[in-house]
């Protein structure tokens, strides 16, 4: 992840600002992997021993460009050709003897999985591996192109509403969608399979979305700014009506895990075994989709018994589920539960407890236990 640069002006900005997303050339030698690509049983419980490769992102383009630096652009994007370059290599490293191969990223990260799940497994198709299973873990990358709360000018990457950005960012990398998405829109309109929503009806390969319901990058490219002012009503309205947005999307995708917070990534960070949705921690709902995909390939059967994939919370605004990560204040870097954070953006107790026909003590003992 890491967003992207859609014209020269901002990629110049990019480069003198975030030059470690845009070249290689300061890249640390070694990291150390977190989450979901942690060596460490107790930290990536199910898949500690996978043989797992790391590709940093740095052609700000989601993944999805293939254009070389020419006289009229001097940068390159080259995202989709660098995930093919990388396979084309693994395959003489072992990847030729492997049962599965689990394309996963987060934010940018996540949308360029939804980007190249299926040309990974037409690519190793074409190269004579029919038998390893591809699939995709896309971690906040399933954006809505809804209407923002305030509308701005097209100026930079974060004013920029996300389709006009990703309209000129195709143009701009050159980038390449699906096929199969493409002919699902007229000539002009590819931007449509940047949008989660919309590819995913379109895709062959098995994909397990993790999605904040209330998603940061989301709140951001809305124009919802959670300083240390308390939010207007319209913005709190807002907020909420974002969840059931992207919460009617998901709605029909097979293996989803969407928490009701506010944050932004999870599956590299090391407390992603902690947040829980019905009971159930992230990496115990992607352990129950590999075995569902093992099974069904074996029988074709119904889901497995007590063993949940479509993982959604149902409560309606951000930390209403008690697992979230801790929020600090972005002012003083204070840690706030659940009561000081609703206060904090604004939320009114008493108009909210009528709303939902309660008590106030009662809705705020709601909040702050573990139910």
């Amino acid at each position: 992840g890491g967003w992207y640069c859609f014209n020269r002006e901002n990629c110049d900005t990019r480069y003198d600002t975030m030059r470690r997303l845009m070249s290689s050339r300061d890249w640390p030698a070694t990291r150390v992997g977190t989450g979901i690509l942690s060596s460490q049983p107790e930290e990536n419980p199910h898949w500690w021993n996978a043989n797992m490769v790391f590709i940093p992102y740095c052609s700000s383009d989601v993944w999805s460009g293939a254009s070389s630096k020419s006289e009229k652009n001097e940068y390159a994007f080259m995202g989709a050709l660098i995930i093919q370059e990388v396979i084309k290599e693994l395959v003489g490293k072992g990847l030729s003897t492997a049962k599965v191969l689990l394309l996963a990223g987060s934010s940018a990260g996540g949308t360029g999985v939804l980007l190249n799940v299926d040309r990974v497994a037409e690519q190793l198709e074409e190269m004579g591996y029919q038998g390893i299973q591809v699939r995709g873990l896309a971690d906040s990358g399933w954006f809505l192109d809804n209407k923002q709360y305030r509308r701005t000018d097209c100026i930079d990457t974060i004013t920029c509403a996300p389709t006009e950005a990703i309209r000129r960012g195709i143009r701009y990398w050159n980038g390449i969608v699906p096929e199969r998405c493409k002919l699902q829109f007229k000539e002009g309109e590819e931007w449509n399979c940047f949008f989660g929503y919309k590819i995913y009806p379109t895709l062959r390969c098995p994909v397990f979305v993790v999605q904040w319901l209330f998603d940061e990058a989301q709140l951001t490219v809305d124009n919802v700014h959670i300083t240390g002012q308390p939010v207007q009503e319209g913005q709190w309205l807002y907020i909420q009506n974002l969840g059931r947005e992207l919460r009617n999307t998901l709605k029909d995708v097979t293996a989803s895990f969407a928490p009701a917070c506010l944050s932004h990534e999870i599956i590299t960070r090391n407390h992603w075994t902690d947040i829980q949705v019905k009971g159930t921690s992230l990496p115990r709902a992607l352990h129950c989709w590999d075995r569902s995909l093992h099974e069904s390939n074996k029988n074709g059967k119904a889901p497995l018994k007590g063993c949940p994939i479509h993982l959604i919370d149902s409560c309606p605004w951000p930390h209403c589920n008690p697992s979230c990560p801790t929020i600090r204040d972005q002012f003083t870097g204070q840690e706030m539960n659940v009561i000081q954070f609703l206060m904090h953006m604004g939320f009114d107790v008493q108009k909210m407890a009528q709303q939902q026909g309660l008590e106030p003590s009662k809705l705020l003992g709601m909040l702050s236990s573990d139910n």
